[in-house]
């Protein structure tokens, strides 16, 4: 009997903080393989949720082992998007010294007055609002004199889709992705880190700085396989775009967080930019992105959840609402906000939610408007004042909520909107980068699920 031929594949672990994911792509960029499953958190030694490193190694492990040994396919390279702000740290022996710390955590107040006495504002020159744990140097800084044992005893500090190569590679890098989302490390104007991490000695469990095409080659059952750095899962969203797109655009990238980037704007951020959560992401080339960035999926699982119970339906009775222009139109005419928010920041809104309809879809699409004006303020303070840019592109989780789609492309009836049929954005950058591809106009239309949105009109009567 012949034995079967395998397919050549690139397996993407695509790690998000709700759904871990591993994608196959063939040399065409084709998806041909998902899995994906969800892990449950664990706390730190003060009792924050976060996430179970130890479980993701496992799982990571168990996929990667089980399509090395299958008869189907043959993986050629392997790479990892995962969110950011996020450190492993690391002993001269390679074992973890801490839990990977929530950037959710907060960090003590004196620490903060204690940064900011001594360095002052540097949040504009590093692009980055101060956030407490969002700001991944500001967690460097914590240890340091928190857990002074812990800190010394760190020979390299990882940024999560660096620890994932790590795992495959032994070889510990840094990237610039992932220095650049929102670290407080990264001076943009200087384009190197701050001073402020000189002055800590914090370069010096920083490991070296490779480009984000780097590629590291080892031998898995005899096999060749490049191995990537990784790369942060918003940055990488946006290379598909990059590549496939000759006109300007902003890109929506939507999951737990949504995030808005415009790879054109090349003005600083503002002290103003800052305050309405505006932030620089990079590109691979190590060229700000000016970005916001909302809690939106969190918000809006909370808020779904809330309704589910006050109305006692299922909690998916969500995925089969779908839009209704006479709602909107009935809601429009007298509306008022009616939700509390738990996770959007810097946003008005009510002392508590306070419904005011007698069935669900009513209230959901009452949600979502209020969800969708939440939504436009990040995205016009990314756009800022560049008319250039006519198009929106939207990717993610929510580019397959048909309401979502539908207000937004309402309401942003001068741009051409188009959203993906599919949440391959983060994973199918990474594949990209590690095969240096080049994708022609038609891509992003024929191999990208791409839609096209038109506002929808309304019956005046």
């Amino acid at each position: 009997m012949s034995t079967p031929i395998k397919q050549d594949v690139i397996a993407i672990f695509d790690i998000g903080k709700t759904n871990k994911k591993i994608f196959l792509f063939d040399t065409n960029y084709n998806e041909v393989y998902k899995e994906y499953t969800t892990l449950e958190e664990i706390v730190d030694e003060d009792g924050f949720p976060t996430e179970d490193i130890h479980a993701l190694q496992k799982w990571i492990q168990l996929v990667f082992k089980n399509i090395l040994d299958s008869n189907t396919y043959t993986i050629t390279a392997v790479n990892f998007s995962t969110y950011g702000a996020s450190l492993v740290h690391l002993d001269k022996n390679g074992d973890l010294l801490t839990p990977l710390y929530n950037y959710l955590k907060p960090i003590p107040s004196d620490i903060l007055e204690q940064f900011n006495n001594t360095y002052g504002d540097i949040y504009t020159e590093t692009g980055s609002p101060q956030s407490g744990m969002l700001n991944s140097g500001m967690q460097l800084y914590w240890l340091k004199y928190k857990q002074p044992d812990v800190f010394k005893n760190i020979m390299y500090s990882l940024h999560l889709p660096q620890y994932l190569s790590y795992m495959f590679t032994g070889v510990p890098l840094s990237e610039f992705t992932s220095i650049g989302c929102h670290t407080s490390l990264w001076d943009y104007g200087k384009k190197d880190y701050h001073s402020w991490v000189y002055k800590e000695d914090i370069d010096q469990i920083l490991p070296p700085i490779v480009s984000t095409e780097t590629c590291i080659s080892k031998y898995y059952n005899g096999k060749r396989i490049k191995i990537g750095v990784g790369i942060h899962d918003s940055s990488s969203a946006l290379i598909p775009y990059l590549k496939g797109s000759k006109k300007p655009f902003v890109l929506v990238s939507t999951g737990t967080w949504s995030v808005s980037l415009n790879p054109y704007s090349e003005i600083p951020l503002t002290n103003e930019d800052l305050q309405n959560d505006t932030i620089n992401y990079m590109k691979v080339n190590g060229k700000p992105v000016k970005s916001a960035k909302l809690l939106l999926g969190k918000e809006y699982i909370h808020q779904i959840t809330q309704l589910s119970q006050y109305f006692d339906v299922p909690l998916d009775r969500h995925k089969s609402v779908t839009f209704n222009s006479q709602i909107f139109n009935r809601l429009s005419y007298s509306f008022s906000p009616c939700f509390k928010w738990k996770y959007l920041v810097n946003t008005e809104t009510p002392e508590k939610t306070n419904l005011k309809h007698d069935n669900y879809q009513d209230a959901y699409h009452q949600l979502m408007i209020e969800l969708i004006d939440v939504q436009l303020q990040s995205i016009k303070t990314t756009l800022g004042t560049n008319s250039s840019i006519k198009r929106l592109y939207i990717d993610g989780g929510f580019s397959d909520n048909e309401v979502f789609i539908k207000l937004l492309t309402h309401r942003l009836s001068k741009l051409k909107v188009r959203s993906t049929s599919s949440s391959l954005g983060s994973a199918l950058g990474a594949a990209i980068v590690i095969l240096d591809g080049k994708l022609d106009s038609k891509f992003l239309k024929k191999n990208y699920g791409l839609k096209k949105h038109v506002p929808f009109v309304l019956n005046k009567t």
